[in-house]
């Protein structure tokens, strides 16, 4: 949708100081907190499971960013099915759906979770603390433009912005397009340019040293 999110993801965020908790994120820390009160989980097993999710990403979306850069054939399957394509590269996602977006000269794809904090975290691993304030989820749906500038992002006047809302079923990944002069760069030089900010719509891959 042309600056609107789709129907029913920097170091520097916009200003936020209004991190309250939504409904569904307090009902998520109180079962929680049940759970290890009755002794089904353990701190120490869900710290284990985010150690897990943070030494494999965004580096695995990236991954997968590298290999649509210089393999048009997997482009075309991860834009035509980006589960299948991270299964491919053996990346396990657990998301019910994933959706690669790709950006062009006259497109611009930014994600969001306006309800909670529906994040690819199979790809990306846990959302970062702006994604899922208030500010973000609401003002990207109605100013998009405004927030990206605030991470730094001036999309070009004669681009869209389109905004894209994830939910518990479906989940997106933004495909960026390729800096200029890293046609000699290798998949994994290619990968280490595109940060978890890319993948989610609110930043660039940086360009190569030298350019």
């Amino acid at each position: 949708m042309n600056e609107h999110a789709h129907p029913h993801g920097h170091e520097h965020a916009p200003a936020d100081d209004d991190l309250a908790l939504t409904y569904e994120e307090a009902k998520f820390l109180a079962l929680k907190d049940v759970l290890i009160e009755k002794g089904l989980i353990t701190p120490d097993a869900i710290r284990a499971r985010m150690e897990i999710d943070a030494r494999g990403t965004p580096h695995q979306g990236a991954r997968m960013v590298a290999k649509a850069w210089t393999d048009a054939s997997y482009k075309a399957r991860m834009l035509a099915d980006a589960k299948a394509a991270a299964v491919e590269l053996g990346i396990p996602v657990t998301e019910a759906a994933l959706v690669a977006l790709e950006n062009t000269p006259r497109l611009h794809n930014m994600i969001v979770c306006t309800l909670c904090s529906c994040y690819p975290r199979s790809l990306l691993g846990e959302p970062p603390a702006w994604y899922v304030s208030k500010s973000y989820r609401s003002r990207a749906v109605r100013e998009p433009r405004k927030v990206l500038a605030e991470f730094g992002l001036d999309v070009p006047a004669g681009a869209e912005v389109r905004v894209h809302d994830s939910n518990a079923d479906l989940r997106y990944i933004v495909l960026p397009m390729r800096p200029a002069g890293t046609e000699a760069l290798s998949e994994q030089q290619l990968a280490a340019l595109v940060t978890r900010d890319c993948l989610v719509g609110v930043a660039l891959p940086r360009a190569p040293s030298g350019h």
